[in-house]
């Protein structure tokens, strides 16, 4: 194959965003082909963050290909795992940018998960008010979700992702490839991304889904590369709309306000994020039918297909004394929250979504029922 030419297998999707558009790149192989890179800016100098575990996969091919776009290719490894998503891990970013005097053409690419995502975003954001920053995604969680829509932040011991800001990345570049190496917990953290796709938007991609589910778990080329780069185009859709969660981008927030409860009571990284969503979905499906909204039936689907990927469904208690408003206390320092208003992400069965409020003690009622 010519160096030049993008892999065969490389899917496109679109987000369209005025002038901050971009696209998001999806196959095997793509770290190590220059095709993959066409178009971004051939700056001088160049970072890449990564961490600890990534690094010693990955991080040379990604070198070998920048090398040739960039005379000069600096590196910050950090540790791994979501406690390490501080304001001392940011530091360090800032510091490999200041200490080698990069630029504001640098241009710098993420490495890694989620938190190498989100955090590299964020010192892309702050660094000289602005520099440009590619996505590349090495965890299923990350291709499907995180990498994509340009929401960065850091966490604080009192909630997650509270500090960050809206920027997008010049390109995501998911290759599906780095899927291989991903331990099972892994793997199945991205599936809950991938599983909440359809009770939001697309209910056949949820029927695909659970039929495919074995597939998926086994890392099947075919099945991955479908379910990646149709969660993409889902979120791409909602990014387009609305970039800045105005409305109705919330809705890919399905599961998270449960979710991110129990990373930040729990400790952070004691649940992975997906495995907090996955759970935290079971959670808002119960809320939902308590509205009103979907049936007992649906509940019981979401919650079998939820646990088949290997993700939990019963949550932790967090306090013995009073659990369900620890749980309320922590869900309400959460960006979505309106003056102090948990608004919660319900689902009707069917395939839509809604954003909203719902009584203390009907969520109460939930939380009790789900904690084991």
């Amino acid at each position: 194959m010519n160096s030049t030419a993008a892999p065969s297998t490389m899917q496109i999707v679109p987000i369209q965003l005025d002038d901050r558009s971009y696209n998001i790149h999806i196959g095997g192989g793509l770290l190590t082909a220059p095709a993959s890179f066409d178009g971004l800016p051939k700056a001088a100098t160049a970072l890449v963050v990564s961490n600890s575990v990534v690094a010693p996969l990955y991080l040379d091919k990604l070198l070998g290909v920048l090398r040739q776009r960039h005379a000069t290719v600096h590196t910050v490894v950090l540790a791994d795992g979501e406690s390490t998503k501080t304001w001392d891990s940011l530091n360090q970013i800032f510091e490999g940018l200041l200490s080698k005097a990069c630029d504001r053409k640098t241009v710098l690419y993420a490495l890694g998960g989620g938190v190498v995502g989100d955090m590299t975003g964020f010192a892309a954001a702050c660094y000289m008010r602005g520099v440009p920053f590619v996505q590349v995604p090495t965890t299923l969680l990350a291709q499907v979700d995180s990498s994509v829509g340009g929401k960065t932040a850091i966490n604080h011991p009192l909630g997650k992702n509270m500090i960050g800001a809206f920027y997008q990345p010049l390109r995501v570049i998911c290759d599906l490839d780095t899927l291989k190496t991903l331990p099972a917990r892994e793997l199945s953290a991205g599936l809950a991304e991938i599983i909440k796709y359809g009770p939001i938007v697309d209910m056949a991609f949820l029927d695909w889904v659970e039929a495919n589910l074995d597939a998926l778990m086994a890392c099947d080329p075919e099945a991955m590369a479908f379910a990646v780069k149709r969660s993409c185009e889902i979120k791409a859709d909602v990014v387009s709309q609305d970039e800045r969660e105005g409305g109705l981008r919330a809705i890919l927030n399905f599961g998270h306000t449960f979710g991110h409860a129990i990373e930040a009571g729990m400790g952070y990284g004691a649940w992975l994020h997906g495995e907090g969503v996955g759970c935290g979905m079971v959670m808002a499906a119960m809320l939902s039918q308590k509205m009103g909204l979907a049936d007992q039936a649906f509940v019981e689907r979401l919650t079998r297909i939820v646990k088949r990927a290997g993700l939990p469904t019963v949550a932790p208690v967090l306090d013995a004394r009073d659990n369900a408003g620890r749980y309320m206390d922590l869900m309400r320092v959460d960006k979505k929250a309106d003056a102090g208003q948990i608004q919660f992400i319900l689902v009707d069965g069917k395939g839509k979504a809604t954003v909203g409020p719902a009584p203390d003690a009907m969520v109460a009622e939930v939380i009790n029922a789900c904690c084991g």
